[in-house]
C-alpha cells in the first residue's frame, strides 16, 4: 500500500535577526584578530591573554607614539589613552619602573598597567576599509565616554607581532622596544604632575627649584 503524501505546511524557519554593531564588533574581535571576549554588551576583551593594556594620560601617550610602529594599537577614552603591549607587560611594568629610576613607590606617575584578570571595553569597528593607522590632529582626544581606535589592530600575528616588548631589546624582532615606550610615559607622566603641582598656590616649593630629569638618570635640579 501506497502511503499518501501528507499536505501539513511545513514550519516556516524564524527570519534570521540582522547582525547589530555589538555582534560585528565581537565576530571582527574574536575572529578576524582572534581576541577573546566575554558574554554581555558592551563588547568587552580579556586582557592577558595576546595582550597588555597601558593607560596613560592623553598627552603622554601622544609623546610616545615615535616608540610605536606603525601597526600598535592605540585606542583613545577622552582624556586617557590606551597602548597595547605585549602580554606580560603589565607584570613587568614594577621592575621595569624601578630599573628606570621611576619607582612607583616613590612617585605617584598616572601610568595604569592592565593585566591579566582585567577586562578592556573594545573600541567600535574602524569606520572603514582595512585597519590601519588614523592620527587624530594634535591636542584632540577621542569623544567622551567611549573608546575608539587611535590606530586600530591589524590582523591576528600582526596584530600581535607589533605589540612592544621587553625582549625586543637589543634583540632582533621588529616589535617595539617597551623599555623606551615606559620611559617615555613615565617621563611625560611626570611632567603633567609637576606642572599640575605648580598650579596648585600650596606647592610653590617644587616648581620654583625647577626639578628636571633626564630620561633613565638621576634627578637633578636647574
Amino acid at each position: 500500500m501506497v502511503g499518501s503524501l501528507s499536505t501539513t505546511p511545513l514550519p516556516l524557519p524564524s527570519p534570521r535577526r540582522p547582525l547589530g554593531p555589538g555582534d560585528r564588533a565581537r565576530h571582527w574581535y574574536e575572529n578576524d584578530l582572534g581576541w577573546a571576549t566575554v558574554p554581555g554588551e558592551p563588547v568587552r576583551l580579556v586582557v592577558g591573554l595576546r595582550f597588555d593594556v597601558l593607560d596613560v594620560p592623553a598627552e603622554a601617550g601622544r609623546a610616545a607614539l615615535r616608540h610605536l610602529g606603525p601597526g600598535s594599537p592605540v585606542a583613545v577614552s577622552g582624556d586617557r589613552m590606551r597602548l597595547l603591549v605585549a602580554a606580560g607587560g603589565a607584570e613587568e611594568l614594577p621592575g621595569l619602573l624601578r630599573w628606570l629610576e621611576w619607582d612607583p613607590s616613590a612617585l605617584e606617575l598616572d601610568l595604569v598597567a592592565l593585566g591579566a584578570g582585567t577586562l578592556m571595553e573594545a573600541p567600535p569597528l574602524p569606520d572603514a576599509g582595512p585597519p590601519g593607522a588614523r592620527p587624530l590632529p594634535p591636542g584632540r582626544s577621542g569623544s567622551q565616554g567611549a573608546a575608539v581606535w587611535l590606530r586600530p589592530p591589524g590582523p591576528g600575528c600582526e596584530a600581535d607581532s607589533s605589540l612592544p616588548t621587553l625582549s625586543a631589546v637589543g634583540g632582533g624582532r621588529d616589535a617595539p622596544d617597551l623599555v623606551r615606550l615606559v620611559d617615555t610615559l613615565a617621563t611625560h607622566c611626570h611632567r603633567i604632575r609637576l606642572r599640575r603641582a605648580c598650579a596648585q598656590p600650596s606647592q610653590p616649593s617644587t616648581c620654583s627649584r625647577g626639578l628636571v630629569r633626564a630620561p633613565g638618570q638621576p634627578f637633578a635640579f636647574s
